[in-house]
């Protein structure tokens, strides 16, 4: 698939199959995805990838987190605490659009409950993928962390893979640091699924709109 194809067929992904991955292709996506740039090249992507057991361990603790309603405390705030417009319109689209596609009411808290669960089963896919930076760097390798995620994306969907990017499995970094054994100087900014797309899921039919070019752009001779 050539790259353009790659990024318009991209999408987030939230019902997979039982097809597993296969070791070579996550190594080749994520050796492609290492050509990505960085700042004085300094690389500074650690990468945990998350199959089996230790995936299972990590939904489960998870789930008993936000069912216990124990507080969450990322490694930083994704999301502003006031939010503007249009951000706040296009959010509530969002969430409409997630919910009408799982045929979930507004007031049906159970499904509600549940659909964020999912999440946390990384929504069914073989693979998990969670993405950390050392807490020594600035904003810039921020900047540099998400072109590599991107470039994890581009390169599975190249692939005939899927993905969905996940804020929600930063929601408690220190139980999946536990988990892993990893120290608390290594920053969890998100997670990701990554298998193969289940295309007859409804969840999967919905597409959200994007602003064209001349919305966002100014040109300047």
């Amino acid at each position: 698939m050539e790259t353009i194809e790659a990024i318009k067929h991209r999408k987030s992904i939230r019902a997979y199959t039982e097809q597993p991955v296969k070791r070579q292709d996550i190594e080749q996506i994520l050796t492609c995805a290492s050509q990505a740039p960085s700042g004085v090249n300094s690389q500074p992507w650690h990468v945990a990838v998350l199959e089996g057991q230790t995936k299972m361990a990590i939904t489960e603790a998870l789930i008993a987190a936000r069912r216990a309603d124990e507080i969450s405390i990322p490694d930083y705030e994704y999301y502003p605490t006031d939010w503007q417009e249009p951000y706040n319109s296009r959010r509530i689209e969002c969430g409409r659009a997630l919910y009408k596609a799982l045929g979930i009411q507004r007031k049906d808290r159970e499904s509600k409950q549940q659909a964020w669960e999912n999440n946390y089963r990384f929504f069914g896919a073989p693979v998990g993928i969670l993405f950390f930076i050392n807490q020594s760097l600035n904003k810039g390798s921020w900047v540099d962390m998400g072109m590599f995620i991107q470039s994890v994306m581009i390169a599975a969907t190249a692939k005939g893979l899927s993905t969905c990017p996940q804020a929600s499995l930063a929601e408690y970094p220190n139980i999946v640091r536990k988990i892993l054994n990893m120290e608390d100087q290594n920053l969890l900014i998100c997670g990701m699924s990554l298998g193969y797309a289940d295309p007859d899921h409804p969840v999967n039919q919905y597409q959200l709109p994007r602003e064209s070019p001349d919305r966002f752009t100014g040109w300047f001779d």
